[in-house]
C-alpha cells in the first residue's frame, strides 16, 4: 500500500503530515471536505510526523523565496530525506504548489501529487495548524505570517529609487488628463469672455495666452495705450498687441458687470495655473525619462516613450514585447476589428506620434513604422537591463532611422547595424565610466559631509556633557580682561567692604597690586582715601607696614585675610597683567596725595 504524506509550508516552518486510511480518503472526497472543519474528525485523518521550525525571520524569507521560485531549499531537503521512508516508490507526497512538487520529484525522486484531496487536506491543516503543533498558538502563528508577508513583499518590490517607471506611468497619465481639462476650461473661458470681447478669439489662438490676456484686459473699455507694453509681453508680438487695442475700441461685444468680470478673471487665473503646472510636470517627466529610459527617449522622444511604457505596464513588460507588438501597441481595437472582418491590419499604434512617421511618404509609412518599432524594442531592452543607462545607444539608433528615411527618399545605402553598434559600444563604455566617476565623487562628498556632521555633533555633546578646568579658567579670564580696562574709572566708586560671595577675579586683582602699593604709599594716603584700606588688607604683611594708621581697621583686615586664604593662586600671565595695572594706579594715587 502506498503511504501518503502531505508537505505544508508555514511562516514558522515546514510540517510533514501522514494520512490515515488512504484508500477511503481517495474514494470519499466529499466526506473529507466535511471532516476538515471538525477538529476531532480531522485528527483521526491526519497525523503530524515532523515539524522543522525556522531559526530566524531571514531563514523564513529565504525558504519562502525558494518555494515561490520552485527551488528545493536545504532545510526542506533535510526534512524530506530524514522523515520520509527510504523506499521512494512506496511514498506519495502531496504538495500545494505544482512547481515545488516538480522540483522535489526531479531532485529527490519522490512521487508528488497536487489538487483534489490534497488541496482539501492542506486547507484543513492551514485551519488547525496551531492545534497540530505543540507550543504554537493562533496569535503567534498570525504574527509570524504577518511578518513574513511584509518581508516577502518588500523583497519582491526592491528596486532602484532613481529608476522607477511607476512615476513615469502616473505622470504621463496625469499629463494627458491635464491636456483634456485645460482644453475644456479654455473653451469655457473663450465662450464666457467672448460675450464681452468677441474679437479677441480671432486674434489669439493659444489657450493659455488667451486666459492671461483675459486677466490683464478685464473690461475692454478700460484698455488704453498704457497697457500696450503688457500686451506685447504676453503676445510676444507688437502687431497683435496693436490689433487687440484697436479691436477693443471698435468691439461689438456686450457690456459686462464687475461681478461677472471678477468670476471670469478668477476662472482664467485657475486655467493659467493649470497650464503652468502642466509645463512643470512635463519638465519632471523629461528628467525621469532621462534617468529610467534614456535610449528610448533619445530615439522617439519623452512623451511617446512614456506612453509606450504606460501602455505596456512597465519598462520590463515593454522590453519583453517583440517588435511586431510594439508596432501596433495602442491600436488593439483596430487590430481585432481587422481580424474579425478579415481586413487590413493597422500599420502603427502609439509610435504614429513620432516625427519619423510624419516625415515619411505615404507609401513608406508602413515600412518606417516597422523599422522604428524594431529600434524601439532594442532601445527598451538596453534601458531595462543595462547597469548604467546612457543615451548613446538611443542616439545611434536615431541616426539609423534617419539614414533609413533618407534611403527611402534618395536611395543612399545606410550603414550596417553591426558597425553602428560597435561604435555605440565604445562610446557607451566611455560614458558609463564617466558616469561612475561622477557618482563616486558625489558619494565621497556625501560621506565627508556626513563625517563632518557627526564629528560636530560629537564635539557639541562632549562640550555640553563635561567641561575641563582649563575651559573654566578661560571663561573666567575673559571677563577679567574687560574689567581691567574699566578699572581706573571704577576705583573712586568702590566701597571699603565687599561681600565675601563676590567672584574670584576681583580678590585676585587686589592681592596682586596691594603688596607693591603699600610699600611705596605714605601714611596720608591711607587715611585720605576710603578705598585704600580695602586693598591694603588683602595680604598678611600689610599689618607690619602701617601699624599706627591701621589700628582701627584690624577687624576688617582679619576678615580679608580669611577671604584671601580661600582665593586660588593666580597664574603667571595674570600676575604680569595685574602688575602693569597696579603701576598705573600707584602713579594716580601719588598725584592725589600731593594734591591733598
Amino acid at each position: 500500500m502506498v503511504l501518503l504524506h502531505v508537505l505544508f509550508e508555514h511562516a514558522v516552518g515546514y510540517a510533514l503530515l501522514a494520512l490515515k486510511e488512504v484508500e477511503e480518503i481517495s474514494l470519499l472526497q466529499p466526506q473529507v471536505e466535511e471532516s476538515v472543519l471538525n477538529l476531532g474528525k480531522f485528527h483521526n485523518v491526519v497525523r503530524l510526523v515532523a515539524f522543522c521550525p525556522f531559526s530566524s525571520s531571514q531563514v523564513a524569507l529565504e525558504n519562502a523565496n525558494a518555494v515561490s521560485e520552485g527551488v528545493v531549499h536545504e532545510d526542506l531537503r533535510l526534512l524530506l530525506e530524514t522523515y520520509l521512508p527510504s523506499k521512494k516508490k512506496k511514498v506519495l507526497l502531496g504538495v500545494g504548489d505544482p512547481k515545488i512538487g516538480a522540483a522535489i520529484q526531479e531532485e529527490l525522486g519522490y512521487n508528488c501529487q497536487t489538487g483534489g484531496v490534497i488541496a482539501e487536506i492542506l486547507r484543513g491543516v492551514r485551519l488547525h495548524f496551531h492545534n497540530l503543533v505543540k507550543g504554537l498558538t493562533d496569535l503567534s502563528a498570525c504574527k509570524a505570517q504577518l511578518g513574513l508577508g511584509h518581508s516577502y513583499s518588500r523583497a519582491k518590490v526592491k528596486f532602484n529609487v532613481n529608476r522607477v517607471d511607476n512615476m513615469i506611468i502616473q505622470s504621463i497619465s496625469l499629463l494627458d488628463q491635464l491636456d483634456k481639462d485645460i482644453n475644456t476650461f479654455s473653451m469655457r473661458v473663450r465662450e464666457w469672455y467672448g460675450y464681452h470681447f468677441p474679437e479677441l478669439v480671432k486674434i489669439i489662438n493659444d489657450n493659455a495666452t488667451y486666459c492671461r490676456l483675459a486677466q490683464v484686459i478685464g473690461n475692454r473699455r478700460e484698455l488704453n495705450e498704457e497697457k500696450l507694453e503688457k500686451l506685447e509681453e504676453l503676445t510676444m508680438d507688437g502687431a497683435k498687441a496693436k490689433a487687440i487695442l484697436d479691436a477693443s475700441r471698435s468691439s461689438m461685444g456686450m457690456d459686462i458687470s464687475a461681478i461677472d468680470l471678477i468670476n471670469i478673471e478668477s476662472f482664467s487665473s485657475r486655467v493659467v495655473s493649470l497650464s503652468e503646472y502642466r509645463q512643470s510636470l512635463h519638465t519632471y517627466l523629461r528628467s525621469k525619462m532621462s534617468q529610467v529610459a534614456p535610449s528610448l527617449s533619445a530615439l522617439i522622444g519623452e512623451a511617446v516613450g512614456a506612453r509606450l511604457i504606460a501602455h505596456a505596464g512597465s519598462l520590463t513588460n515593454l522590453a519583453k514585447y517583440p517588435a511586431s507588438t510594439v508596432q501596433i501597441l495602442g491600436a488593439e481595437k483596430a487590430l481585432f476589428r481587422a481580424l474579425k472582418t478579415r481586413g487590413n491590419t493597422p500599420k502603427y499604434g502609439l509610435i504614429f506620434h513620432s516625427t519619423f512617421i510624419g516625415r515619411a511618404a505615404a507609401k513608406n509609412k508602413g515600412r518606417i513604422s516597422r523599422y522604428l518599432a524594431n529600434k524601439c524594442s532594442i532601445a527598451s531592452r538596453i534601458d531595462c537591463f543595462s547597469e548604467v543607462p546612457t543615451s548613446v545607444f538611443g542616439e545611434k539608433l536615431r541616426e539609423q532611422v534617419e539614414e533609413r528615411l533618407s534611403f527611402y527618399e534618395t536611395g543612399e545605402i545606410p550603414r550596417k547595424n553591426l558597425d553602428v553598434m560597435k561604435e555605440a559600444m565604445v562610446e557607451a563604455e566611455e560614458a558609463a565610466a564617466e558616469i561612475t566617476r561622477k557618482l563616486e565623487k558625489q558619494e565621497k562628498k556625501r560621506l565627508k559631509k556626513e563625517k563632518k556632521r557627526l564629528a560636530a555633533l560629537a564635539l557639541a555633546s562632549s562640550e555640553n556633557s563635561s567641561s575641563t578646568p582649563e575651559e573654566c579658567e578661560e571663561a573666567s579670564e575673559k571677563p577679567k580682561k574687560k574689567k581691567k580696562k574699566q578699572k581706573p574709572q571704577e576705583v573712586p566708586q568702590e566701597n571699603g567692604m565687599e561681600d565675601p560671595s563676590t567672584s574670584f577675579s576681583k580678590p585676585k586683582k587686589k592681592k596682586s597690586f596691594s603688596k607693591e602699593e603699600l610699600m611705596s604709599s605714605d601714611p596720608e594716603e591711607t587715611t585720605g582715601s576710603p578705598s585704600l584700606p580695602k586693598r591694603k588688607k588683602s595680604s598678611p604683611k600689610e599689618e607690619t607696614v602701617n601699624d599706627p594708621e591701621e589700628a582701627g581697621s584690624r577687624s576688617v583686615s582679619k576678615k580679608k585675610r580669611k577671604f584671601s586664604k580661600e582665593e586660588p593662586v593666580s597664574s603667571g600671565p595674570e600676575e604680569a597683567t595685574s602688575s602693569k595695572s597696579s603701576s598705573k594706579k600707584k602713579k594716580k594715587f601719588r598725584k592725589e596725595a600731593q594734591e591733598d
